[in-house]
């Protein structure tokens, strides 16, 4: 494959990725209404001279209305071997952006509009260079992957797809999967001061509960071990009534399989509380670069929905853990060194 040679490149017509960090932040995007978002970046990739194209993606069933998409863009309408990728939503709540002499601070700032700005100074100085490249960015990432989903029944063909997260600049050598589960339990409604005439739904929830903290779950050599998260128990209607219903929202961390995992579930909540799986994403292993710098992720991402896409690739500037916090930031060299090593990827991968 024949390529520009970097001198050549006109630096004049690079594009700012602090800047472009700044001017993506000051959208909000929300899961569910990332159209300013999809808008803003379809006018801007093709006032770059990008080919562009934008397509829906669903809403829930029980959720928010509105039209959003997922925003593709190219050199020309053939396939590219590489393509980056990253999401347009953030979690709430919106936090303003600002910056100093070092960091930029806001939502977004590394989960990631700081990475999608990233990647677009990256591909702008490939396309420069010669390589054909891609770039695709979902909607839907933090709540379901509907964007991922959407995508994923309009492959281009691409050899390699680079997912962008916060992995502080280093190659995720493996991306932990997630189960999201839902424990339901129920009783009946009795005087709290005669709980011999009730059954108390809530007691046999936190009795679910408790042998899932108590028991012991999968571990993987190299990820580590299967984690999960009470995200959320709701029930019952007051200190003096006996709750004949009552909820909890589960995340599990995968390390593998989420077969025995499920079954585990099922054993520890039986006769206690019902049980229902709502998603699931797929623990992944991936690849390693000379010279690039590794990490496991213990997060997860668009991956296992994007399978068509190619062979996945995980790297991004910024800490996960700072993102989804209100004190969410990047720096500002950690930013533009992720348009460098983005480069770099790309490079090893076709040259």
């Amino acid at each position: 494959m024949k390529h520009t040679d970097d001198k050549t490149v006109d630096l004049h017509s690079a594009v700012d990725p602090v800047a472009l960090t700044e001017m993506l932040c000051r959208i909000e995007s929300p899961t569910y209404h990332e159209r300013p978002m999809g808008d803003f970046l379809v006018t801007y990739l093709a006032g770059q001279g990008w080919h562009v194209e934008k397509t829906p993606v669903p809403q829930p069933p029980d959720g928010a209305s509105g039209a959003r998409w997922n925003v593709y863009a190219s050199v020309t309408e053939e396939a590219p071997e590489v393509v980056f990728s990253t999401h347009m939503d953030t979690v709430p709540p919106y936090v303003a952006f600002r910056r100093d002499a070092e960091f930029l601070y806001g939502r977004g700032v590394c989960d990631a509009k700081g990475i999608m700005a990233a990647q677009i100074a990256a591909a702008h100085r490939l396309r420069a260079l010669g390589y054909p490249v891609g770039m695709l960015f979902v909607s839907g990432e933090e709540r379901d992957s509907a964007g991922a989903r959407a995508a994923n029944l309009h492959p281009k063909g691409s050899r390699y797809l680079i997912n962008g997260e916060p992995t502080d600049n280093r190659l995720a050598l493996a991306s932990k999967g997630s189960l999201r589960v839902v424990l339901r339990a129920t009783g009946k409604m009795a005087h709290s001061a005669y709980p011999e005439l009730g059954s108390s739904a809530i007691h046999s929830l936190v009795e679910a509960l408790n042998r899932m903290l108590r028991a012991d779950w999968p571990r993987d050599e190299l990820a580590g071990d299967t984690t999960f998260n009470i995200g959320q128990i709701t029930g019952g209607y007051a200190p003096n009534v006996i709750a004949d219903q009552a909820e909890a929202q589960l995340l599990f961390r995968l390390v593998g399989d989420a077969e025995p995992v499920r079954e585990k579930i099922l054993s520890l909540a039986s006769g206690l509380a019902e049980v229902e799986f709502v998603l699931e994403i797929d623990f992944v292993r991936l690849k390693a670069v000379p010279g690039i710098p590794t990490m496991i992720a213990k997060f997860t991402t668009d991956i296992p929905k994007l399978t068509h896409w190619g062979e996945p690739l995980l790297l991004g500037p910024g800490s996960i853990q700072v993102a989804h916090t209100l004190d969410e930031k990047i720096a500002i060299c950690e930013l533009e060194t992720a348009v460098d090593r983005y480069v770099q990827l790309v490079r090893h991968l076709l040259d």
